[in-house]
């Protein structure tokens, strides 16, 4: 599975935190991430990450890839705090609700996917969004 990771900046070492403990999970996946989140958890956890651009040019690119089939599940821990976030947390929250992607915008949420990803049960992705070679 394809797993994009973004956070607001309040929130970047719970993400950081968050794949430290499940990196064995997130181990068997490809990670893309925005460029900062993607380089703290890289360094932290050892896992390739992807990056993609710094801020909403990077959420911009995740959500072309949401909207290309290219993504299987988003982990975006936003900062309740951080009003001007909301609107990249809605954007993304959209795109996943209209491509059918499982997202998460909180550790908790997140927890509850990530066991569901090691139990298999995010496989129906495969089925009803086939990947093209």
């Amino acid at each position: 599975m394809n797993i994009a990771l973004m956070s607001d900046d309040g929130k970047k070492e719970l993400m950081v935190q968050f794949c430290i403990a499940y990196c064995g999970i997130l181990a068997g996946h490809s990670i893309c991430a925005t460029n900062t989140t993607g380089k703290l958890v890289s360094e932290a956890t050892g896992l390739p990450v992807s990056l993609c651009l710094h801020g909403k040019q990077g959420t911009q690119q995740i959500g072309a890839r949401i909207a290309y089939n290219e993504i299987d599940l988003v982990l975006f821990f936003c900062d309740p705090s951080n009003q001007e976030g909301f609107e990249s947390v809605n954007r993304i929250a959209r795109l996943c609700d209209q491509y059918l992607i499982p997202m998460a915008t909180n550790a908790a949420t997140a927890e509850v996917l990530i066991h569901g990803l090691r139990r298999g049960d995010l496989d129906w992705r495969d089925i009803v969004n086939p990947k093209k070679n």
